[in-house]
């Protein structure tokens, strides 16, 4: 039961951070987007006058759920992929929900495998940004 209920919850959280996303409107700057949400500036932007890994995720989710690939790859291409693994996500929480089986070991692995992955095209183009 817990396993069920765990998977329902963080398929509704990934529901909600999605819908979220189509609800802003992107940034034209490719960052910021956030903003809307009542939140701060990043403090590396503020601190240090350069982005953060993280600069542009909320713009990109915002795109992808627009259907806009390149302005969401061009404002964070981690960002991008990390909405399309929230996607494949709610898929495997559902199931979850539904019979209360943890996914397979090799979905467990796959999904680690894809999020290292995207934590790697995320610190390149960090690195990339810092760089040009």
């Amino acid at each position: 039961m817990k396993l069920r209920i765990a998977g329902a919850l963080t398929a509704l959280l990934l529901i909600a951070l999605l819908v979220t996303a189509s609800a802003l409107k992107p940034s034209s700057a490719g960052l910021g987007t956030h903003h809307q949400l009542g939140l701060p500036p990043c403090t590396i932007r503020v601190l240090f006058g350069v982005r953060c890994p993280s600069c542009g995720m909320t713009t990109s989710w915002a795109h992808v759920m627009r259907g806009n690939l390149l302005a969401s790859a061009k404002a964070n291409p981690g960002g991008m992929l990390l909405a399309f693994y929230a996607m494949g996500c709610i898929g495997t929480t559902s199931r979850m929900a539904w019979d209360g089986r943890f996914p397979s070991h090799r979905v467990v692995r796959n999904y680690t495998i894809i999020l290292g992955g995207i934590a790697l095209v995320t610190v390149v183009d960090w690195i990339l940004r810092l760089t040009t």
